[in-house]
């Protein structure tokens, strides 16, 4: 047995140590000469000094790509912070809101070795800095704290020349809107880690952009552009009107809506107070909601073309029918008045172009009730209406629906809905019959036209069109009328609820017109809430005094920015639209 395991151990010696007695012999051996030994020590120090500098350059390397080791790694993660996110463009591709770096102040307590001197030499810096709050960040045992987020480059250089021991920098992306308040509401905001928190920021969030983010590839190479419906030139020329006409007319708000009427797309929308979504404080002030999706309201007169459009599209009625205004209606313990009080019967049109409460609300009871709500369901307005924006406010519907609640909503009272719910209405009582849900992003009218449903029959849509022409001409929209763009309108004044009770001299005015009126391509609305007599106005309120000449400055402006060519000599509604209709039937 010994011999055997001495012969194991002979046979796995000379593998195991072969290296080490080949140094060890040239190092030591008695049989080596002394230059052999010399070289072969030099050699080993050679060795050993090489492999120590090439470290030392290895670590240098590293260090100028990454300032701290550290705060390599935690860039990556950064990235899951404040999300990367695409540009937002109009439809001519204007930039709406895009991504650039920008510093943010880090903190390392482990690192920090003087904390009083880096909160002192800190705050000192940046004075909007919490004393207490920064000494308790960087009083914690963390590896890593926020100091503060999105600080501008010359304060990084201050902070950077301090030379604080465990404080850092790390380029983030921050959220910017070149065309500031112009589009606020439309375009929404992010958050401080460029979330979006609103408006069309949050739909993308919503739409992917939060699970690209999770699952890590929306990098900023990989995100193509939005590209938005609204037009910019458009936006700022509706926008300015509406900023001047809320101080001319001392209203406490102002908003407006330019929609094209084939597609469903919106091509501005504007809603005064607004906001810089690059100041974010300004948002959460409650004075400046979306009045045109999140706000509802009844929107008196212009209801009317609803009302008119039922009685038109049964085929029990014609633009020639009579109805009896010879007096106020009295319905239960309300009486129904027409602020152009005529005194006698009328016929269909003499109710459109004098704004006829008495002729609206027989011309509703006349086709019942039932009748009534399902036409104004077909038409979107009973509904709450869904759009890529997630702000979005539910109707609001009489509890019981009886003969009084018809007979005044057939004038715009007692129901209230978002005035972009409004427009797609009254874009479908134009365009040929179709109703199409409207868009926030660019659309063609092959794909408008997959999600359209017809509402009511293309004869009926020709004698709205001729209607709201015929009330330029002659009725309470003529301060609109533009020479050369054929505009059609209807005026709306609603006497607001305060306290539970109408308030006469608290009005909220709307006015909705089509351009070309008889080859409609877009619709504009205008709301002017609470505002103020003037003398220019005699004293007046309505709508026709303050919304409509508002509505027709707009229309000056952004027809040629939209393409739609002046014409002139045009003949009256009459023959332009009526005795076009009647040919093509």
């Amino acid at each position: 047995m010994t011999g055997q395991n001495t012969r194991d151990r002979g046979s796995h010696t000379p593998s195991v140590a072969w290296s080490q007695r080949m140094i060890r012999n040239l190092l030591y051996g008695r049989n080596v000469d002394r230059a052999a030994k010399a070289r072969v020590r030099v050699g080993l120090v050679i060795i050993a000094f090489g492999l120590i500098y090439a470290v030392i350059a290895a670590r240098l390397v590293m260090f100028a790509a990454f300032p701290d080791d550290r705060g390599g790694h935690r860039t990556a993660s950064q990235d899951a912070i404040a999300t990367a996110r695409p540009d937002i463009v109009d439809r001519n591709g204007q930039i709406l809101a895009t991504d650039v770096k920008a510093p943010s102040l880090f903190g390392e307590p482990r690192r920090i070795i003087d904390r009083d001197e880096a909160v002192e030499l800190l705050t000192a810096t940046l004075p909007d800095l919490e004393t207490a709050e920064v000494r308790q960040r960087l009083g914690t045992r963390k590896g890593f704290v926020w100091l503060k987020r999105e600080i501008t480059p010359s304060q990084q250089k201050e902070i950077h020349n301090l030379g604080i021991p465990g404080i850092g920098f790390l380029r983030e992306n921050k959220r910017v809107y070149p065309s500031g308040r112009e589009v606020a509401h439309l375009i929404g905001l992010v958050n401080i880690d460029n979330q979006g928190i609103a408006g069309m920021e949050k739909w993308l969030d919503s739409n992917g952009l939060a699970d690209l983010h999770r699952a890590g590839f929306a990098t900023d190479r990989l995100q193509k552009p939005v590209e938005l419906s609204v037009d910019l030139r458009v936006e700022h020329a509706l926008r300015d009107e509406l900023v001047k006409a809320k101080e001319h007319y001392h209203a406490k708000a102002a908003s407006g809506l330019v929609s094209n009427v084939r597609t469903g797309e919106i091509v501005a929308m504007v809603s005064l107070p607004d906001f810089d979504p690059n100041n974010p404080k300004e948002a959460h002030d409650p004075d400046r909601i979306n009045r045109l999706t999140t706000g509802v309201y009844e929107m008196g007169s212009t209801f009317k073309a609803f009302t008119l459009a039922m009685a038109l599209d049964s085929g029990k009625y014609d633009l020639n029918s009579m109805w009896d205004a010879r007096a106020p209606l009295h319905f239960g313990r309300f009486t129904i008045h027409d602020d152009h009080a005529l005194g006698r019967f009328i016929n269909m049109k003499e109710v459109f172009t004098y704004s006829s409460n008495i002729g609206a609300a027989r011309i509703a009871l006349a086709m019942g009730v039932e009748a009534h709500k399902a036409f104004l369901r077909k038409l979107g307005q009973m509904d709450r209406l869904r759009t890529e924006l997630p702000e979005s406010a539910a109707p609001i519907l009489p509890r019981q629906w009886g003969e009084l609640s018809t007979v005044t909503i057939a004038y715009g009272h007692g129901i209230a809905v978002a005035p972009l719910q409004a427009v797609m209405g009254i874009d479908a009582l134009v365009n040929g019959g179709w109703l199409i849900p409207p868009t926030f992003l660019k659309r063609s009218e092959a794909d408008a036209m997959k999600l359209a449903k017809r509402v009511i029959k293309k004869e009926t849509s020709d004698k709205m069109r001729f209607l709201l022409r015929l009330n330029a001409e002659v009725g309470t929209a003529r301060k609109a009328d533009v020479k050369g763009y054929y505009v059609g309108g209807k005026t709306g004044t609603a006497e607001k609820v305060i306290h539970g009770r109408y308030a006469k001299k608290r009005v909220l005015n709307a006015f909705t017109a089509i351009l070309p009126a008889d080859n409609p391509q877009y619709q504009l609305l205008i709301m002017l809430d609470e505002p103020q007599p003037l003398k220019e106005t005699h004293g007046f309120i309505t709508s026709g005094w303050n919304a409509v000449p508002t509505g027709g400055k707009v229309i000056a402006r952004i027809a040629p920015l939209l393409g739609v060519q002046p014409r002139f000599d045009l003949p009256p509604s009459e023959r332009l639209i009526l005795a076009a209709s009647r040919t093509a039937q």
